[in-house]
């Protein structure tokens, strides 16, 4: 019961996707299988960001056997409402826009949105998230953006003045595994390798 109390709302939005095909799809096929024609998540990028903005506390957990403890998203005690507006395909104006006028009518407190666009960025009159950010910030709604992926200078992106940016950083804590070079001669490299018996042969360094 816990897993229904956390998820208060779902809705999904496919009229752009639709246009681009100029059919009405019963299913929505993929590369790697079907998604859904629902707020389901079939890809698990919104249920890993909506872990991260509002994941509840769960202990004693490790990723294969590294960085054990506990987690927990930044709000633990939010509740969440999905808006699905993107598809392996893309995300379409038309959908985010509506999403963002859905969100406003059910009266959310706050807007997470983990997608943007290429670089350069449109100008704010012409790009979907500025122009449904501003209408949502002008009803009290905190908005927050991701910056982009791409990580290199001049790449980020959702930068218009009234919404919140946020970035990916460095953390406190190194996976170090060894390479060993000789009898006595090691170095140390960055890894998340946490196997002592990988499955193939090794063969020593020239």
């Amino acid at each position: 019961m816990a897993y229904f109390r956390k998820l208060i709302g779902a809705r999904y939005y496919l009229s752009g996707l639709e246009a681009e095909k100029q059919e009405t799809l019963k299913t929505v096929s993929s590369e790697d299988g079907i998604e859904y024609r629902s707020a389901r998540d079939s890809l698990g990028h919104g249920s890993h960001t909506a872990s991260i903005a509002a994941g509840r506390y769960v202990s004693n957990i490790n990723y294969n056997g590294l960085a054990a403890g506990g987690a927990r998203g930044g709000a633990p005690r939010a509740r969440i409402a999905v808006y699905k507006t993107c598809w392996e395909s893309g995300c379409y104006d038309s959908d985010i826009l509506a999403a963002f006028d859905d969100a406003i009518k059910d009266g959310v407190d706050i807007l997470s949105l983990s997608l943007g666009h290429d670089v350069p960025e449109n100008d704010y009159f012409s790009d979907a998230i500025s122009v449904g950010s501003f209408h949502a910030t002008q009803n009290g709604i905190t908005v927050i953006c991701s910056v982009g992926n791409d990580g290199s200078s001049g790449s980020a992106t959702n930068l218009a003045p009234w919404v919140i940016t946020v970035a990916a950083s460095s953390t406190d804590r190194d996976f170090i595994s060894d390479i060993r070079l000789s009898e006595n001669n090691v170095t140390y490299k960055v890894s998340t390798n946490s196997s002592r018996d990988l499955p193939y042969p090794t063969e020593p360094c020239l």
